[in-house]
């Protein structure tokens, strides 16, 4: 029975990873329906690991759960953005404030180095006329790995996991397009931040979070409005060229 039990867990798990990367990466985008059913023929499971993987990403918000439609990518309200922010920037500023006080000298360096490597990877992805939708993918996931790792640095565990839950809607694969997919950041983005946790006070730590959370946040949110206000025969329209642009090689578009 405990083998059963790890084994549905060790699946749900990859049924989980499966899908939250699609959403991320724009090859299911928001309101694509989901058949659980030709879900578990896909990979080659019972409904059972797929039923836990899917209850997973409705508690965070990245599907839901509609009457005659059945399972679909959640298309997230300004409201839910809005939310999320509000949790996410008192989330990361206590993690800031943290990281000042208990990182050690090690971690100090190490964030600098990741926070270098991550402008490099987004001046690379970005440098290019049409921006390669694979590149900036692995920029999402780094970004979210600098994040989740200065909470780590923290020693609160539980500070680390729902900054990483707060992040999957925020930064899913719509954020990176409307905003950091075809636009760059101010130079040395994530460097400036690293250098005031690194070298600030709490205090310090707390205002350079603030401030780099902030950035594009209104301009997210007007072209979150402008999406939400397609009729329904745009809306498939776009969908349907934007999961075609992430499912294509940079070079043949």
């Amino acid at each position: 029975m405990a083998n059963e039990k790890k084994e549905h867990g060790d699946l749900s798990g990859q049924v989980y990873r499966y899908v939250r990367d699609r959403i991320l990466s724009g090859e299911y985008t928001f309101g694509t329906v989901i058949s659980r059913r030709d879900l578990a023929q896909e990979l080659g499971m019972s409904l059972v690991p797929v039923n836990e993987a899917m209850s997973r990403l409705e508690n965070e918000y990245l599907i839901e759960n509609t009457p005659r439609v059945g399972t679909k990518v959640r298309t997230p309200t300004p409201q839910d953005i809005r939310g999320f922010w509000a949790v996410r920037e008192g989330l990361e500023t206590q993690s800031a404030r943290f990281f000042a006080r208990m990182a050690t000298k090690k971690e100090r360096s190490e964030i600098l180095e990741m926070a270098r490597e991550l402008d490099r990877t987004h001046e690379s992805a970005t440098g290019a006329e049409e921006p390669d939708p694979q590149s900036l993918h692995q920029w999402r996931c780094e970004h979210m790995r600098f994040h989740t790792r200065i909470a780590e640095c923290t020693r609160l565990p539980f500070l680390a996991t729902q900054i990483e839950r707060n992040q999957l809607l925020v930064f899913n694969w719509f954020y990176d397009h409307q905003l950091y997919g075809g636009r760059r950041l101010p130079a040395h983005w994530h460097e400036q931040l690293a250098r005031v946790l690194a070298n600030g006070s709490e205090e310090e730590a707390d205002a350079a979070m603030r401030k780099h959370l902030h950035n594009k946040l209104e301009e997210l949110m007007l072209s979150l409005e402008r999406f939400l206000l397609m009729d329904e025969s745009h809306l498939q329209r776009w969908s349907s060229a934007m999961a075609q642009s992430a499912s294509e090689p940079a070079g043949k578009r």
